[in-house]
């Protein structure tokens, strides 16, 4: 390690206490150095310490946590543990900055972006509010917000995503910290808009010569910007070293499993026999990795119209559709489901008497096939959940027609709609947000039941909701939990079972797994692709993620402000990308140290989108 590092962390150990819940060990025995001027990210998934090991580099931990005696946290000889309030409140913000995940909830709602940036200035510097308005007009434009003036005056909530998090990064560097932490900073960004930020990022390290901690799960993005990487899991260091030696040789199977989880350009697609390797997979040294193939499970009674169908071929469309056939179910000519000049205008109020229509999705066409999926991509705004709304009838299309087996239902009411609603089902993005928390999950699974009038009694529909919780790998024993109970990938396989207790035929996946870890994303990806292969499910795939998207489409439709601007199968698409605002999509992808040459050796070369 570097021998004058600019911040030593030496046998961290960090405990929560519960009260009558007991003492929750969350950082156990961490150590690692943070050299002058070089960057280490702390890698892992949620739940691994990372946040909570960064956070007490400047001690920002709930008052219920506990670090133990033996730990300590150096910084050119002295202990940042062991500092008063006072003198640790003149090094945060001044020599350390910090950038946090969710730029929304981290922001002051009730003062404008100029103000907030100031008063890291007039804190610790002594500036006044006029002395320091040149300052916060550099930095605005510093980060690469456009009419510096104008954003100065914005508050948080009119700025998007990105441009919030540039506002929250102008405020870390304000003080030219020579520490900058940045905690999952790009988590919940569009893919165009994470390049600008880690590129942003990337180009601040470098002209200002700081030193950063970077925290992601994400080793991807790891391998375009750190120099150093610690991977951490359940409290522990697991791997630790040069960014090189852990992408090319690395030497724990938790790492290894990280940097395969995750899907990329050159992952075969999933019609390739291809199954996506999971973190059980690589830390159980006996289980090898499957390639994806239907399990051979009995479908819950009365799970779909036919006999569901285990295609022993490579899943492929074709040998679902070859599957379905040779069991006697003739597919139809027609598609199952197709969409002709959809389109969802809003009309917004501006001032007394001045209307403004808002065209979120303009003349939307496509098909879909019985066990087939179609990918929807584009950026937030572009349309694409809108889309799924639509099609779910959630949200009612200004015009345009939805034909399910050659009937028109974008206009039915009452029973009909009721019972479409059966056939087509949705799986929300936050299945923190889709699951009712008063509700067991018992109630969840049942309650769709009962509405639809699906099964004869209330101990044959329990036992539809047991078989369903099997079905995507969880137990009878979930059925008494609230979904606070259960982790992130939990609670998605709880929704996934609420949407298939319906027996539907198309299911929208509207960014289902972005706010999953790479692991736990991977296992249910899988998981779709299981229930596709035995029950012969066509899925609407809406994702800005477009790595993902290849791995699980066939076809896929790129829109820009609500408008279709490229349509094709997969494979074409992303090799041969007609459209700019495609080929933008697909350059703005993380490819770990393959990008890593063009940006080190040009740091000009950054977006300043």
């Amino acid at each position: 390690m570097n021998p004058t590092p600019f911040l030593a962390v030496r046998s961290l150990a960090i405990a929560f206490d519960l009260g009558a819940g007991g003492t929750v060990e969350a950082v156990r025995g961490v150590s690692f150095e943070i050299p002058q001027r070089e960057t280490v990210a702390l890698v892992g998934e949620s739940g691994s310490g990372k946040t909570v090991s960064a956070m007490s580099l400047v001690r920002l931990l709930p008052p219920n946590a506990r670090i133990d005696p033996k730990s300590q946290v150096l910084r050119g000889g002295e202990d940042l543990l062991r500092l008063d309030e006072g003198a640790l409140r003149r090094i945060r913000g001044r020599e350390i900055g910090m950038v946090f995940q969710d730029p929304m909830s981290s922001l002051n709602p009730v003062q404008t972006i100029g103000q907030q940036i100031g008063e890291v200035l007039r804190i610790h510097h002594g500036l006044s509010a006029r002395q320091a308005q040149p300052r916060v007009l550099e930095l605005i434009d510093e980060v690469g917000l456009p009419q510096a003036r104008a954003r100065a005056l914005a508050y948080p909530h009119q700025l998007s995503g990105g441009q919030q998090q540039r506002a929250m990064i102008a405020m870390a560097i304000a003080c030219e910290p020579a520490l900058l932490i940045a905690d999952e900073p790009t988590t919940a960004l569009d893919v165009t808009v994470q390049r600008q930020i880690i590129d942003l990022l990337l180009r601040l390290q470098q002209s200002r010569q700081m030193s950063m901690l970077f925290i992601s799960h994400d080793l991807s993005l790891v391998g375009e910007l750190a120099h150093r990487v610690v991977v951490m899991r359940a409290g522990e260091v697991r791997e630790q070293g040069r960014v090189e030696e852990i992408f090319h040789h690395p030497r724990d199977p938790y790492t290894r499993a990280l940097l395969a989880c995750r899907p990329g350009l050159d992952t075969p697609a999933h019609g390739g026999q291809y199954r996506l390797p999971t973190i059980e997979h690589w830390l159980s040294p006996l289980a090898p990795i499957p390639e994806l193939e239907a399990e051979a499970k009995p479908a819950p009674t009365g799970a779909t119209p036919e006999t569901p169908v285990t295609p022993a071929a490579p899943v492929t469309p074709a040998a679902t559709a070859g599957a379905l056939a040779g069991q006697g179910h003739a597919l139809a000519a027609a598609p199952l489901l197709a969409v002709q000049g959809l389109a969802k205008t809003y009309t917004l109020a501006q001032g007394w008497l001045r209307r403004v229509r808002i065209e979120a999705v303009r003349d939307v066409a496509f098909t879909l096939e019985r066990g087939r999926t179609l990918g929807v991509v584009g950026e937030s705004g572009s349309g694409k959940s809108t889309l799924g709304l639509m099609i779910t009838r959630l949200l009612e299309p200004t015009r345009g027609e939805i034909r399910f087996g050659g009937e028109d239902v974008s206009r039915v009411r009452g029973g009909a709609l009721q019972a479409w609603r059966r056939r087509v089902q949705i799986i929300f993005q936050n299945p923190y947000a889709s699951l009712n928390p008063r509700f067991t999950v018992r109630q969840i699974l049942l309650e769709p039941l009962r509405i639809h009038r699906v099964g004869a009694n209330a101990g044959e529909r329990e036992a539809l909701a047991v078989q369903w919780l099997e079905r995507v790998g969880l137990s009878a024993q979930a059925l008494g939990k609230y979904p606070h109970e259960f982790s992130g990938g939990q609670r998605q396989r709880i929704a996934i079972a609420r949407a298939l207790t319906m027996q539907p035929e198309v299911v929208v996946c509207d960014e289902c797994v972005s706010a999953l870890d790479v692991s736990v994303q991977a296992t249910v990806l899988n998981l779709l692709l299981d229930l596709q292969a035995s029950f012969g499910l066509s899925y609407v795939f809406i994702s800005h993620d477009l790595a993902v998207v290849k791995f699980m489409a066939d076809e896929i439709l790129v829109l820009r402000e609500g408008s279709i601007v490229e349509r094709g199968p997969a494979h074409t698409v992303y090799a041969a990308p007609q459209h700019p605002y495609t080929q933008q999509l697909l350059a703005a992808i993380p490819r770990g140290l393959a990008r890593r040459p063009s940006l080190r050796s040009d740091p000009s070369s950054a977006l300043r989108a």
